[in-house]
């Protein structure tokens, strides 16, 4: 009697499940035992993914709540991939829809913030422009260029203080966080993710450069909703943790 790979795979990661009937050991012999034993490895690895891959997370849940919520997700989310580094992509939707934590609603955008730190982390590298680009560019022309933005930039949009959530549970002294909506670009300067906070504004010029505006249009996408953004700290950060890999003016190839 075969057994089919749904039913392994559901037994696998249910531990209430029966050992589907037929499954058998390297000796033909029912393979109950070493099932078991190989069922509950499974469980504590990718539990332990999810500690690893969302530390903050686990910090505000605490280890035992952690392994709780790791023993539901990977029931509902089994791996769509062998490489440890990709799972949990679907935790801050799972988080959101699960009824006993909506009493913290902040939690599924920090699962999406530890996401981008890990996006970003293994992003393709990348070339940042020089200073000398900018140089060659007459001012007046710089608003009609396009933006190319490294894979590492990550943009994480938020109605909760993510940005201070993060600080607070990670570096010492940290002030508490305060309340408010908070919008994130996390970047990788020297090859390690670091979360920037933006300003009023930022995010919405940002994703228009994402989405192939030129610097002028994206400023005036922000600032219809933001008047009194200005462009230049943003872009000075951009320039700073190296995040444009290409300036390109009107009809000029990327």
């Amino acid at each position: 009697m075969s057994v089919s790979q749904s039913d392994f795979r559901a037994a696998l990661l249910d531990p209430v499940q029966t050992i589907p009937d037929g499954l058998l050991d390297g000796a033909d012999a029912p393979a109950g035992r070493r099932f078991n034993i190989y069922r509950n490895n499974v469980a504590v690895s990718l539990t332990e993914a999810l500690h690893q891959g969302f530390p903050i997370l686990t910090k505000l849940l605490g280890a035992q709540n952690m392994d709780g919520l790791a023993g539901i997700f990977l029931r509902a989310h089994p791996p769509s991939s062998p490489l440890m580094m990709h799972y949990g992509e679907a935790l801050p939707g799972f988080l959101a829809g699960l009824p006993q934590l909506q009493h913290l609603p902040y939690l599924p955008d920090v699962a999406r913030l530890e996401l981008a730190i890990r996006r970003s982390y293994h992003a393709a590298d990348h070339t940042p422009i020089t200073p000398d680009r900018l140089g060659q560019i007459a001012p007046e022309a710089l608003m009609l260029c396009s933006a190319r933005l490294a894979p590492s930039a990550q943009l994480i949009r938020s109605d909760w203080p993510i940005f201070d959530i993060w600080r607070f549970n990670t570096e010492a002294d940290a002030p508490k966080p305060q309340t408010g909506a908070q919008d994130v670009l996390v970047t990788r300067p020297d090859y390690d993710p670091v979360p920037r906070l933006l300003a009023a504004g930022a995010a919405d010029w940002i994703a228009a450069l994402q989405g192939g505006a030129t610097l002028s249009d994206a400023y005036d996408q922000a600032a219809a909703r933001h008047p009194e953004f200005d462009p230049g700290a943003t872009l000075a950060l951009l320039l700073q943790d190296g995040v444009i890999t290409a300036l390109t003016t009107e009809g000029e190839q990327p």
